[in-house]
């Protein structure tokens, strides 16, 4: 493996002090343009790059952000992972992702390895970590966004992100009821999930009002994924054949639902209405596409950045955003 040049190597050839080499890639005074300029030169020649790392601890500025996702792979995150990227790289900052996985250790584990870098600023979405622990972490840095989770207690260095996923949800139900539909199902994330709690919350709202008995056997807890939503909707179908709707957790669990109900030969939405949530890219291209809730997930990834680069420079913005989504109808429900 190529060993990275380093300013030691860059002060070598060129002869001159390290701390010469700095002046000279930092654009100091002191410097004769005749040095400047070899030194310039000597250090392309040798692909020397500045650890930006190492850069901040001597100018007590970083310019490096952290960015905590449960799954890269979960196109919700990976365009907000985008955005955030985006936002980043116009303001000259770089981005230190950490895919967790949504294991409540590897959050932990997160959290501290952004410390250990020396990492003040970050964006964090949807941990599931409880609120007692999230607050011992989040004091730890100067500027946190958290996406999609509250805190009891505001605090002077966090902002709050969240998606109305209640609303969402309540408008999704609200949907199926006007249709007609009434053995309505819900597939959530994890338990400890805020955001499945708040689309729970949202689903069982919207039953009440209608005068619609919560039957809790119609609702599932799983990891939000195709596969986990297809095995959960078939084993809903199959001990509930009368189900005539389901409002899923996300779009990849709601593709899943609809493969569930292909396999179990039932006709979307004829049979069993299904709506999803995100509105990701892959929604509007599947058969028959995807009723969901849209949010602009780009846009909430810009938000975000923008959001903690105005904590990193002293600004208060505001302590809270909710980000309200759109029912789009298509032809799954």
């Amino acid at each position: 493996m190529k060993k990275r040049t380093t300013i030691s190597d860059v002060a070598h050839v060129a002869n001159v002090s390290m701390m010469t080499v700095s002046r000279a890639m930092n654009n100091k005074p002191g410097l004769s343009d005749e040095l400047r300029q070899k030194i310039l030169k000597i250090a392309a020649e040798m692909d020397y790059h500045p650890s930006s790392i190492a850069r901040g601890l001597a100018t007590r500025k970083m310019t490096t952000v952290g960015l905590v996702v449960p799954s890269i792979s979960n196109q919700f995150y990976a365009q907000i992972a985008q955005g955030v990227e985006e936002k980043a790289y116009e303001n000259g900052y770089s981005v230190f992702l950490i895919n967790t996985l949504a294991e409540l250790a590897r959050e932990e584990a997160a959290m501290n390895s952004l410390r250990a870098h020396d990492i003040d600023g970050a964006i964090l979405c949807s941990l599931r970590t409880s609120q007692k622990k999230v607050l011992k972490r989040i004091e730890r840095f100067s500027a946190v966004v958290l996406l999609n989770r509250e805190l009891h207690t505001p605090l002077p260095n966090v902002v709050t992100i969240c998606v109305n996923d209640q609303r969402a949800a309540q408008e999704a139900v609200q949907r199926f009821l006007e249709t007609g539909r009434r053995r309505i199902a819900y597939i959530g994330a994890p338990e400890n999930s805020f955001s499945s709690q708040r689309r729970l919350d949202g689903y069982c709202a919207a039953l009440k009002n209608a005068k619609v008995a919560i039957d809790s056997s119609l609702v599932v807890h799983i990891m939000p994924d195709m596969v986990n939503g297809m095995e959960a909707a078939a084993m809903l179908l199959s001990r509930h054949p009368d189900i005539d709707a389901i409002l899923a957790f996300n779009d990849l669990v709601a593709i899943g639902v609809l493969q569930a109900c292909k396999a179990a030969g039932k006709k979307i939405p004829g049979d069993v209405a299904v709506i999803g949530a995100d509105d990701i890219p892959m929604s509007s291209l599947i058969v028959p596409p995807l009723t969901t809730s849209r949010v602009n997930l780009n846009n909430i990834g810009r938000l975000s950045m923008q959001t903690l680069l105005g904590l990193l420079a002293g600004e208060a913005p505001s302590a809270s955003y909710t980000i309200e989504p759109e029912l789009v109808l298509r032809e799954s429900g």
